[in-house]
């Protein structure tokens, strides 16, 4: 019995190692990201002499597009944040209708060129939108070209028993009548018995 203990204590401490080396290099990628988006923020406050939450959320929106199937990275050229392509303003709303309904006290946006990943000589033009409140960015979207996938819904047809919203359809409805008639036609046969 001892010399099965043995193998699993090696085996367990093994699989400890192995979760520990994970979770080190996990860590040191999310340093690694976090250095260099406090690197671009910093490029973009002292070279462009950008908002530091412009520059922000341009940083926030070159690493969700460096994670996108079409784009590689985003060009910032001085010109994103100039007051043309660059803005805050206040909210103190929604960030959006949809999920993001966080409330916000401001909304940034900032435009930049996305550079493929296939190549194309042609940047593709786009917009950032990120929701603050403070200095903490609480929601983001963009103009992104490849949208997620998302489940399809069931086809609709004129003879399913139910629509959408539960309510029945002409064919369900027959089989609803059809169902009484045979009840009804059933009681007055019992009927016709006891007379008999």
């Amino acid at each position: 019995m001892e010399s099965n203990y043995a193998p699993r204590r090696l085996m367990r401490l093994a699989g400890r190692l192995a979760v520990c080396a994970w979770l080190a290099c996990a860590v040191s990628a999310f340093a690694d990201t976090l250095d260099e988006r406090n690197e671009l923020v910093h490029h973009f406050v002292t070279d462009f002499n950008a908002n530091p939450l412009v520059a922000d959320c341009a940083a926030h929106g070159n690493f969700i597009a460096g994670t996108s199937a079409a784009f590689d990275h985003v060009e910032f050229p001085p010109s994103s944040f100039d007051a043309s392509h660059a803005a805050i303003e206040p909210w103190n709303d929604s960030f959006d209708e949809k999920k993001q309904r966080i409330k916000v006290d401001n909304v940034v946006t900032v435009e930049g060129q996305g550079v493929t990943k296939d190549g194309d000589k042609n940047p593709t033009p786009l917009k950032f939108r990120c929701g603050y409140v403070g200095s903490q960015m609480l929601a983001f979207g963009w103009n992104d070209p490849v949208p997620p996938l998302r489940p399809h819904a069931e086809p609709r047809t004129s003879s399913g028993a139910k629509g959408k919203h539960g309510a029945k359809t002409k064919s369900s409805s027959k089989k609803a009548a059809t169902g009484t008639k045979t009840k009804s036609s059933g009681n007055s046969a019992k009927k016709a018995s006891k007379k008999h």
